[in-house]
């Protein structure tokens, strides 16, 4: 597919791409997947200005680059870019088990349906893919000091404009357990949790980490329903007590489909 067909009337196509993501995601979520999957077909939505499709250009990759605002800004001579407006909200344009990764960078806080995506990526990505998952980091302890105090998490520290709803609006801030629920009840299992930097001020709440750790035990201690139950509680503790989740900017997941789930 050229990417000149797929550019509707009222979708631009900007001059150049550039990373808007938190300063260095780029370049870990590339190591990673370079890691574990570098070949094959990579599904990189929401693609936004096409810094990370550009990048994936460059390699041993088939790309699909989506997006609902704008194609990337990438060469249309390019064989192996396909690029497509499309809503994340929706089903993925893509074959069931056609895929080998998915790369999300800083777009699932952007959707409305945020499981259904993920249901989706479930879906096209094949027995033993990988996703790649990031979002800003609402389990931080920074984070969840700004919470306790104002109501309001890092990355979103102010009331959104209800009157000029944005598509670039943070509306699905997800804590990890709940990302963690979400992939593991959708077909994927996460191998790695990282994160693209640790900010200086965040090591400021280091002496809070041992209170966090002590009190997310005894927070969870009795709430096993089964033995599996408590070997999953356990492992969502010692992940939690991580230093990407406790002072990362962003989280990074690296999640793989399950080959034979259940």
């Amino acid at each position: 597919m050229n990417l000149q067909d797929t550019i509707p009337a009222e979708v631009a196509r900007p001059a150049e791409s550039r990373e808007s993501a938190p300063r260095h995601t780029h370049d870990v979520v590339y190591d990673l997947l370079q890691e574990r999957c570098p070949s094959g077909t990579v599904v990189d939505a929401p693609c936004g200005s096409g810094a990370f499709t550009r990048r994936l250009a460059a390699n041993a990759y088939t790309i699909h680059a989506l997006d609902i605002d704008h194609l990337p800004a990438v060469p249309v001579a390019n064989q192996r870019v396909n690029a497509v407006v499309a809503d994340m909200d929706e089903p993925l344009p893509y074959r069931t088990d056609s895929i080998d990764a998915v790369v999300s960078i800083e777009g699932i806080e952007h959707i409305r349906r945020p499981w259904d995506f993920l249901c989706e990526c479930g879906r096209v990505v094949k027995p033993g893919g990988w996703l790649f998952l990031t979002t800003p980091n609402v389990s931080s302890l920074r984070s969840r000091w700004r919470w306790y105090w104002t109501g309001f998490h890092n990355k979103a520290k102010h009331p959104l404009d209800e009157a000029h709803p944005q598509r670039r609006h943070h509306i699905n801030m997800r804590s990890f357990p709940e990302l963690r629920y979400m992939l593991h009840t959708n077909g994927f299992r996460i191998e790695q949790v990282a994160t693209n930097r640790v900010k200086p001020v965040s090591w400021l709440y280091l002496p809070w980490a041992p209170v966090h750790y002590l009190g997310t035990r005894l927070a969870t201690r009795k709430g096993a329903k089964s033995p599996e139950h408590a070997r999953q509680i356990r492992e969502v503790v010692q992940q939690m007590t991580t230093i990407p989740v406790l002072f990362g900017e962003s989280l990074i997941l690296v999640a793989r489909r399950e080959v034979n789930p259940g």
